[in-house]
Parts: C-alpha cells; structure tokens; sequence
C-alpha cells in the first residue's frame, strides 16, 4: 500500500476512551478517578503521552537532587506517567479496533 494513502486514515484514528487510571476512593467502585476523552486524534495523543513523558523524566531528575521537595516531585511523576499511561493505552486500543476491523 502506498504510505500516501495510509497518512488520511490515520489522521482519522481517535481515541476510544479505554485509557484510564488512579483508582476510586472505595474500593468495592470499579470506575477509575481519571479516563482518556474518546474522539480524540490518536497523533494527538500520542504527542500528549511524550510530553508528558518528557515531563517526567526531567521531574524524576529532579528528584535526585531536590531531596527537600521529595514527595512532592514524587506525586508529580506519579500522576504525570499515570496520565501517560493511560493515553498510550488507549492508543494501543484505538489501534487493535481498527485492525479488528479490517
């Protein structure tokens, strides 16, 4: 197939919402606190993960050296990569539909 073809329907890929994290706070509640916004374009979200990524690798560093502000840095970077987490998961599902589908 040729890549020029391929470049739309990408483009149309979206979020499906299956992305999520951070648990309720009961635990007998099976919805997760945050979740991925379906409808969104999966190149968008993949962008979005990456900056979150980058967010936190230079947190993490950051950490190393700033041991006064520890559990606050340490919050920081589990929140951000959960956020991470979550775009890439539903990426990844995003993509496994639409190739179920063909």
């Amino acid at each position: 197939m040729d890549k020029e073809l391929q470049i739309p329907r990408i483009k149309k890929l979206a979020t499906t919402g299956v992305g999520h994290f951070g648990e309720g706070a009961q635990v007998s509640v099976q919805d997760p606190l945050f979740r991925v916004v379906a409808g969104h374009p999966l190149d968008h979200a993949v962008e979005q993960a990456t900056v979150l990524m980058c967010a936190v690798h230079m947190i993490s560093d950051l950490a190393m050296v700033e041991t006064d502000h520890l559990p606050t840095l340490l919050t920081a970077v589990h929140y951000l990569s959960g956020m991470a987490k979550a775009l890439a998961q539903d990426v990844n599902h995003g993509l496994m539909v639409v190739r179920g589908a063909e």
